[in-house]
């Protein structure tokens, strides 16, 4: 089954106000994973619910797949991929709602893959015209991002102006960007 999950606080990462960790960006130079845009958003939904030992059980169930698959093949749902050696190693995926990126779940097999797979979403976010990533939770493993906690009066005020914008997910490119494109991107300001 799938659960409409409503919090009473949100996390928000508004792309205005984005931030790269100064270690971050320094290990994004190096450019250590060739990035990909929807080559394998299956691919990246399994691996995000695969169990681990900090997440022996998670949400994402076969209905869960299935309902994301069908918003992919719409246009509306994308992944960022991290792979290197012709191997998938880390990634995230999410939904596309006027200039809202609302953030579903990301996986990590290799240190930091995630976190780079969150940069370029960051960048090609600010390229595109979108306003902010839903998070959904706060959390301190975005809070390095520039999450906030948003109260959800708040939230929708931020989420109707996003609704009726428009943005464009491949406005930057169909695939990788530099890392001196993502950093620039993620750091200029409006």
């Amino acid at each position: 089954s799938v659960v409409w999950v409503l919090p009473d606080e949100r996390g928000v990462i508004p792309l205005d106000a984005a931030h790269v960790p100064k270690k971050l960006a320094r290990f994004l130079k190096t450019e250590p994973f060739e990035i990909r845009i929807n080559s394998a958003f299956t691919d990246v939904m399994m691996a995000c619910a695969e169990a681990t030992k900090a997440r022996p059980d998670t949400w994402i169930n076969d209905a869960i797949i299935e309902a994301y698959c069908e918003l992919h093949f719409q246009g509306r749902a994308h992944s960022v991929e991290c792979w290197r050696d012709g191997k998938l190693v880390g990634g995230l995926y999410g939904v596309v709602m006027g200039a809202a990126f609302c953030g579903e779940s990301m996986f990590s097999r290799e240190t930091n893959a995630s976190k780079v797979a969150m940069l370029h979403l960051m960048a090609r976010l600010r390229i595109g015209g979108f306003h902010f990533i839903d998070a959904q939770f706060s959390n301190e493993h975005l809070v390095q991002f520039g999450l906030i906690a948003m109260d959800d009066a708040d939230y929708q005020l931020i989420l109707e102006k996003a609704l009726t914008a428009e943005a464009d997910f491949f406005a930057a490119a169909p695939d990788q960007l530099s890392a001196t494109r993502v950093l620039q991107s993620i750091t200029q300001t409006s």
